[in-house]
């Protein structure tokens, strides 16, 4: 969805005062067949929805994670697998770098993926990807065990946002050196590290990756604060500040349209960006 600042503070005032922003339909017919989809994450924002839309459209999911954001939000998915490990191969689920491993999943004791090794998916959706080694690690483990991957990437990865129309042939972020596994101060690295990221999983899955490059995902669950905000500033009344000028073009995407697209896309094998 793209429109102006103007409108979008209209449409979240309107969303303070009980009028729902629209949002595409996701109600698309239930596949034929059957797919057997591997989610890396799969508990933050975008996984549980995407799990809820493969579920209810009839294929087997499992997730992969460290296990510990369970310890704070229960999954709610039963008929799911679960594997746990690290995305570092070099690191186990409950060795992660920091001193909360307590707050671990009990089961997260798998080193690495090895809990990925052994095992085949039709598709991998990879959403918890953000350092180049990292991905490839995945991405090279499940070439032979997967039909497709599809990474998602960001709006970020862009060099800059400044040509209005521009499309997914437009430069890419680069960084000086591409082993940093740090975003920096300010997140400066973000883009680049995505970019270096689809090239990664291009990489290892030739022909068969499918690069998504989202921009603001709205919707439940959405921890950032960055749309739910402006409703409820807007229900405050009063002369509200508001960033760029009212004819700047924004885009957004309501996050369960997201994951169903993510689930059709796997459906339908599409590859590229």
């Amino acid at each position: 969805m793209s429109t102006s600042r103007r409108e979008f503070i209209g449409l979240a005032l309107a969303a303070s005062l009980g009028v729902s922003c629209r949002r595409e339909s996701s109600n698309a017919p239930t596949p034929t067949a059957k797919k057997r989809i591997l989610i890396l994450g799969g508990t933050g924002f975008l996984g549980p929805k995407t799990v809820e839309v493969a579920l209810a459209r009839g294929h087997d999911v499992t997730i992969f994670n460290r296990g510990k954001r369970e310890k704070f939000l229960p999954f709610p998915y039963r008929n799911v697998l679960h594997l746990y490990g690290n995305r570092d191969p070099l690191l186990p689920a409950d060795d992660e770098r920091g001193p909360d491993k307590e707050l671990l999943h009990p089961d997260a004791k798998a080193k690495g993926l090895e809990q990925l090794q052994g095992k085949t998916w039709d598709a991998v959706i990879d959403n918890s990807g953000y350092y180049p080694r990292m991905v490839k690690a995945s991405a090279e483990l499940l070439a032979p065990a997967a039909s497709q991957y599809i990474f998602i990437s960001s709006i970020s990865a862009y060099a800059n946002n400044k040509t209005v129309g521009a499309d997914e042939t437009a430069p890419l972020a680069t960084i000086a050196d591409p082993t940093v596994e740090t975003m920096g101060a300010s997140f400066e690295n973000y883009g680049a590290l995505k970019a270096l990221c689809e090239k990664a999983a291009e990489a290892a899955f030739p022909g068969r990756a499918a690069i998504v490059r989202p921009g603001y995902i709205v919707g439940p669950g959405d921890p950032s604060d960055r749309f739910t905000y402006w409703p409820v500033r807007a229900s405050r009344g009063g002369e509200m500040l508001a960033p760029g000028s009212p004819g700047d073009p924004v885009e957004w995407i309501d996050v369960r349209d997201l994951a169903a697209w993510l689930v059709k896309l796997v459906e339908e094998m599409q590859r590229g960006t």
